[in-house]
């Protein structure tokens, strides 16, 4: 971790904002990453991975979102495409893909939303049309992260047995990629959106069996996924605490230190606080992931909806302390307030995240004796 924190201060701190202004990350900023293990994190080590335990992950992508939250949206949707295929590929597949995902010589994306589909994934449009021995795909996904820069594509498509995932990759004939720019926040993730024109896609490139493509595969990633932006989004808190802080310190009103006035004071209280519980939150879901415990996927869900929610407070009140030089280009706080809202987006909106939380609190305290009334 000392040596990925060094990198980041050194490399990505500077830039993030240069690379928000420019809508586009360095290829070679982006394979970085892959030094210190982080393309192969999630990916065991018999398939060319590092296979970080979970708190280690956890404590890189908490200073990769302190860093930079684009950078840590590309890193997400490759995670997100290498898991799938680590669960649920078949040998062939994982030796195919695997160590070129982890050694950074390939960069995987998570194609699911579409423009008319976003949290209702099981109802995609996109159609896979049965040619034999391959897919022909038709359709379009939309607001994929990292579709600028990727080279393979985790995308679900409807078959006549339901959802059902597949690999296709960059090169593909009839695959056409556009740019989206102009994002409100994530500004450098090069999203875009991708266009499928009768695209033929060998069946050995299916990712599980036909039909299970959001109840296993995508369920699986956007967990993945869901963990990565809890603890992205928990950087993010603390990027405006150290924003914030150094700001107050330096900048004075009515003769004293910013920090001296009370109202300054709550602020910086409350995003510490929220830093300090955020980061307990996804701590947990990672002690639970490390133990294969059916309740991490609650915890995460938990954790990233408490900590993108807390993101966008903090920002907000980081821009509050710096006044209008919080709305202008020379302080980062600009940048995380835009990025703090999309991750209250991405991966399942926090509606449905409190959806998915108030169920599983219905279960479980459903489930206890209910106390006797007189």
């Amino acid at each position: 971790m000392t040596a990925l924190r060094e990198h980041l201060e050194r490399d990505v701190i500077p830039q993030a904002d240069a690379w928000d202004h420019a809508q586009r990350i360095p290829r070679e900023a982006v394979h970085a990453l892959a030094g210190h293990g982080l393309f192969g994190a999630v990916i065991e080590q018999a398939n060319g991975g590092s296979a970080f335990a979970p708190l280690a992950w956890g404590e890189a992508l908490e200073a990769i979102g302190e860093a930079s939250m684009s950078l840590l949206s590309v890193l997400t949707v490759h995670t997100m495409c290498a898991h799938a295929i680590e669960r649920w590929g078949e040998a062939e597949q994982k030796a195919a893909w695997l160590p070129a995902l982890a050694s950074g010589a390939k960069l995987g994306a998570f194609a699911l939303t579409e423009p008319a589909t976003g949290s209702d994934a099981r109802n995609v449009e996109t159609q896979l049309e049965d040619g034999g021995d391959h897919w022909r795909v038709t359709g379009r996904k939309r607001w994929i992260s990292a579709a600028q820069i990727a080279d393979v594509f985790l995308v679900f498509g409807k078959t006549a047995a339901g959802p059902t995932a597949i690999l296709v990759p960059r090169e593909s004939a009839g695959l056409s990629i556009m740019p989206i720019d102009g994002m409100l926040g994530f500004r450098a993730a090069q999203l875009g959106e991708l266009v499928f024109d009768n695209v033929a896609v060998p069946k050995n490139l299916t990712i599980g069996r036909e039909g299970m493509g959001f109840s296993h595969v995508a369920n699986l990633a956007l967990d993945a996924g869901r963990f990565c932006i809890a603890c992205g989004c928990t950087g993010l808190i603390r990027a405006c605490v150290r924003e914030s802080v150094d700001y107050a310190r330096a900048r004075h009103q009515f003769g004293v230190a910013l920090r001296a006035h009370q109202m300054i004071q709550t602020m910086l209280a409350e995003m510490t606080t929220a830093h300090k519980a955020a980061r307990a939150l996804w701590r947990h879901a990672a002690t639970l992931r490390a133990d294969s415990d059916p309740a991490s996927i609650t915890e995460t869900t938990i954790a990233k909806y408490f900590a993108s929610t807390a993101a966008s407070r903090a920002a907000n009140d980081a821009v509050q302390i710096h006044g209008a030089n919080g709305c202008g280009p020379d302080y980062p706080v600009q940048r995380f307030f835009r990025d703090a809202r999309i991750g209250e987006i991405i991966e399942g909106s926090n509606q449905m995240q409190q959806i998915l939380i108030a169920h599983e609190a219905c279960r479980e305290y459903a489930a206890r004796p209910r106390k006797a009334t007189s």
